[in-house]
């Protein structure tokens, strides 16, 4: 072969190389979808393709083309909407499960719905078992009065009973559950929490914050066979919502363990970005052994530390600078800063991320000058992680004059917009008119440049990301109704209200190049809704349901028969 000819040949083979790694095959394709990928550089796309966990193409019909090969699955969506999956950046894993067999008293709407749940539960229950559940809210009955253990001991008197508010930071128990305790009138509140009484000076049966852990101490610890049944059905019915990832607000060395092994049989499909709860073993070893990030194929990470720095607002346990206006209390710290303080200046020297809840503006002061101390103690060049994304958990009611320390200490406001429309029916009363200016001031954190990385507290609250985002960008409850004094002003916009539940979670994990948009390269996490949330009428953003759900490339929710629409 002559010279020339073989350098042609070799050049029509090296270009034929290069057309092939340009344009790698695909297993799964999406197509004829209205694709809105929270990336600024290409915000609208129709098809996105898929090697592996992995997007490698996001644009056009006729371009995706390129991608295909005779093994590629492809899938007409048929002009649905595909958005990056949900993060939700608060979220109590466990919790969501347990809620799965518990006592459920969400959605009661009076005192004596509240005890006929409670009444019919406690028959399946055998002598000597406790009864456990979560959910109550009496701002939604007729009359808005908490209950007691005069009420709980009429309808269980023979079981001890443990009830959670909604909000998680107020229980009230029959005088069954006080007398195993031994909680009585000589048994002072411990230091953050209080032991409410009735007129005579005896227990009530409503504990706030830590006096809750007087009886909840008692109560027997799950075994790891029905730890790992709250884990899979917390599993399922995120994914169901079209959560992909979601950062656990707060779990035990013990619980984490669970998941591990459950990630390894390959039985959950949920990524876990994970804050140890303070004080406990999962904690030291963390500060002890560093972070570990990026576990089971980025199914895992474990880089943070929570720690709850006071209650919250319905409860009156929320720390205010000033009293509530429905009650004479200001409601309270739950620990001293020597307490916390030390083991904020270790996370913010060894790179691990702190995520302190607080809820009402003296609280948020609070965690404000322990963050800014530390930061001023530990300088940069002594940092694993110059900037670390440390975070307030809930920023619900923050003073005026502290609203800019976030952004110029880089701390992140980690809100969930369903609190404002739950809030709203007795936030008034709690703070007055003139104090509703500072609470849920998503405009105010955005317009100075923070971002919101936007969670659920569920199940504190539902944890469906279509009533955060309706939540975010309506600012009014679920019926429509709002009230002087909500300021709607501070909404987001619907894109503001997307990218919290997704990019903006991403970044608040320190995972902003590996989730969070639909972009080439990083994990392909994707979520099929049955309407347009950029074009549905606001009233019924909440309604919008998820089809299909994606993790890794891999379909884990399917409420369509996605079978009929690939060829």
């Amino acid at each position: 072969m002559r010279k020339g000819a073989r350098a042609l040949m070799m050049g029509a083979i090296l270009g034929l190389a290069g057309c092939q790694s340009s344009n790698p095959k695909a297993d799964l394709i999406l197509q004829n979808g209205v694709i809105h990928t929270v990336d600024e550089s290409n915000p609208h796309a129709e098809a996105v393709a898929i090697a592996g966990d992995t997007i490698i193409f996001v644009g056009t019909n006729q371009d995706v083309e390129a991608h295909r090969s005779a093994a590629t699955r492809v899938i007409d969506v048929q002009g649905k909407t595909v958005i990056p999956g949900f993060i939700d950046s608060h979220y109590h894993f466990q919790g969501v499960g347990k809620r799965e067999y518990d006592l459920n008293l969400d959605g009661c709407t009076s005192l004596d719905e509240f005890l006929s749940r409670l009444k019919n539960w406690a028959t399946k229950k055998s002598a000597g078992e406790w009864v456990t559940g979560r959910g109550w809210m009496e701002e939604d009955w007729p009359v808005k009065q908490f209950p007691t253990r005069r009420e709980l001991d009429a309808a269980v008197a023979d079981l001890p009973v443990y009830l959670n508010r909604a909000d998680g930071h107020m229980a009230v128990v029959n005088s069954k559950a006080l007398q195993i305790a031994g909680v009585n009138r000589a048994i002072a509140n411990p230091q953050g929490g209080e032991i409410l009484k009735d007129e005579k000076g005896e227990p009530n049966g409503l504990l706030i914050d830590k006096a809750m852990e007087l009886v909840s101490n008692h109560i027997p610890t799950s075994s790891t066979e029905m730890q790992e049944k709250y884990a899979l059905a917390a599993n399922a019915r995120a994914l169901s919502y079209g959560i992909t990832t979601v950062h656990d607000a707060g779990s035990i060395f013990d619980t984490i363990e669970v998941w591990k092994s459950l990630y390894a049989q390959g039985k959950m499909q949920v990524r876990v970005y994970e804050f140890a709860r303070w004080p406990g073993k999962a904690v030291d070893h963390l500060l002890e052994n560093g972070a570990e990030v990026g576990l089971f194929n980025n199914h895992l990470t474990i880089r943070g530390i929570k720690i709850t720095i006071d209650g919250a607002l319905g409860s009156r346990g929320a720390a205010l600078l000033e009293k509530y206006s429905d009650e004479n209390t200001s409601g309270l710290l739950i620990y001293k800063d020597e307490e916390i303080y030390p083991t904020i200046k270790a996370a913010t020297e060894k790179g691990i991320q702190m995520a302190v809840h607080a809820i009402g503006d003296a609280a948020n002061r609070k965690v404000l000058d322990l963050y800014e101390r530390a930061m001023n103690e530990v300088p940069l060049d002594a940092r694993k992680i110059r900037e670390p994304r440390h975070r307030i958990e809930h920023a619900q009611i923050v003073h005026a004059d502290d609203m800019p320390r976030f952004k110029t200490l880089g701390i992140l406001p980690s809100m969930q917009p369903s609190h404002a429309i739950g809030d709203l029916h007795f936030a008034i009363r709690r703070l007055g008119l003139e104090r509703m200016h500072e609470g849920y001031a998503w405009r105010n954190f955005i317009d100075q440049g923070c971002m919101i990385p936007g969670g659920s507290d569920a199940p504190v609250e539902e944890g469906n990301p279509m009533i955060e985002f309706y939540a975010a960008c309506v600012r009014k409850d679920t019926t429509g109704f709002s009230t002087d004094g909500w300021h709607p002003e501070m909404k987001m916009t619907r894109d503001e209200a997307l990218r919290s539940m997704t990019l903006w979670g991403a970044y608040a994990a320190f995972e902003e190049n590996l989730k969070g948009s639909i972009t080439k390269g990083k994990l392909a996490d994707l979520v099929v809704l049955d309407q347009d949330l950029m074009k549905t009428p606001e009233e019924t953003l909440h309604r919008i349901q998820v089809l299909v759900t994606i993790v890794g490339g891999k379909v884990v929710y399917d409420k369509t028969d996605l079978n009929s629409l690939a060829f």
